[in-house]
């Protein structure tokens, strides 16, 4: 453990201050053709009220440049130094689907995609097939794959294109790159980081090709991709470090994952917005940190629509009453990662974020955006030293020193 970890966790005290973390998935965004990123060019006006009352900055998610994996992002945000606490894809998509893991057991986060002739990569999404569609996919799978050489195989559907798989057998380790070439095109197999990872990429590679021969004849989703292949990792929980009782309403695997993984109380949702939403003002009183997940932002950002992904900032936008009436001492809205509409994908770029409590130092923002929060009084921030200003903003941190 970082030894600012150690000393924030020091100072920390029990406390009332209630603390509400708002992420936007792939918050952070390029100009379109406006000359306003997708945040800017949204109608938004409680955020940009908000905004107006508090400190704005930007966070730099894992280093200048270093483009962050959700899991990384949020691990960050949470006050975990990413760099220290190194976590896989698969493993949180395991943990977000309540799969129990054990010692040995390999998991990776599975995409059904769309294969062309040879060993090339149409889709890597197959057209974000329906949930109902997966899980008959993992169905027939299931009936057709049991193990692999030698390794037992475990099938569990996902939402969407996503599902996961936990290999279990002798001599498995997580020592593997992803066998996904990140982009349509010839097929990147899986390859050991280290030696020790040899029979692992070697199991994955037969399991991708068992996969496609059994989906030979389905479209769009004719075969699969795997990532994240990971193990279960020993982590210090929020409540050892932080003495807070956490919870997180999120509807996608991967973030209940990651919540559950820090030791958060996983709330029940809809599958919609307002559902989550809903969630934390039905637990208000029996928690002080929330932290609310919007996946969609990321989503329409990865599919390279700018509209799309306005939109769904104007509909948080319209939904923030219901958290803001709760009036907790501290809020932050920020996302995990930035993800322009221009690149389709995660970017190395800083996010934008806001934190208003009682105790700020208003910057006088006229709005919400990364132009705005780039001249904010916080400038340029670490991620995973947000949390140590939450809590100091929530009255939890007792003086360092005499």
């Amino acid at each position: 453990m970082s030894g600012r970890m150690e000393l924030i966790s020091g100072l920390t005290v029990e406390g009332k201050g209630k603390m509400l973390l708002l992420v936007l998935d792939g918050l952070g965004g390029l100009p379109g053709g406006s000359g306003g990123t997708e945040l800017e060019s949204a109608h938004k006006p409680n955020l940009d009220a908000l905004a107006a009352k508090g400190e704005l900055g930007m966070l730099e998610i894992v280093d200048v440049g270093v483009t962050p994996g959700s899991g990384p992002g949020h691990l960050s945000l949470f006050g975990y130094d990413p760099l220290e606490f190194e976590i896989g894809r698969g493993i949180l998509e395991a943990l977000g689907l309540g799969i129990d893991v054990g010692p040995g057991d390999v998991c990776a986060r599975g995409n059904f995609a769309t294969w062309g002739e040879g060993d090339v990569v149409v889709d890597r999404r197959a057209g974000r097939i329906p949930t109902e569609k997966n899980r008959s996919l993992i169905e027939k799978l299931r009936q057709e794959i049991s193990e692999v050489e030698g390794a037992r195989v475990c099938l569990y559907p996902g939402e969407e294109h996503r599902f996961v798989v936990v290999f279990s057998g002798e001599g498995l380790k997580d020592a593997v790159y992803d066998a996904d070439p990140q982009v349509a095109g010839p097929m990147k197999w899986a390859t050991p980081t280290d030696p020790a990872g040899e029979r692992m990429a070697h199991v994955a590679n037969a399991f991708i090709r068992k996969v496609r021969e059994v989906l030979r004849d389905e479209r769009p989703a004719n075969g699969c991709l795997l990532r994240g292949f990971s193990s279960a990792p020993h982590i210090p929980s929020l409540r050892e470090l932080y003495k807070i009782r956490p919870a997180a309403a999120a509807t996608y695997p991967m973030y209940k994952g990651l919540a559950r993984l820090v030791g958060m109380e996983i709330l029940e949702t809809g599958k919609e917005l307002e559902g989550v939403f809903d969630a934390v003002v039905n637990n208000w009183n029996d928690f002080d940190y929330f932290y609310v997940h919007v996946k969609y932002t990321d989503s329409r950002g990865e599919d390279g629509d700018f509209d799309a992904k306005r939109r769904v900032v104007e509909e948080v936008d319209s939904l923030l009453p219901r958290l803001t009436n709760l009036r907790p001492d501290v809020i932050v809205i920020t996302g995990d990662h930035s993800t322009p509409a221009r690149l389709k994908a995660h970017s190395w770029h800083p996010v934008p974020f806001m934190l208003v409590s009682p105790y700020v130092r208003p910057c006088g923002a006229k709005s919400f955006g990364e132009r705005e929060c780039a001249r904010g009084s916080f400038g340029i921030m670490p991620a995973h030293k947000l949390m140590g200003l939450m809590l100091a903003h929530a009255l939890r941190l007792v003086k360092f020193g005499a």
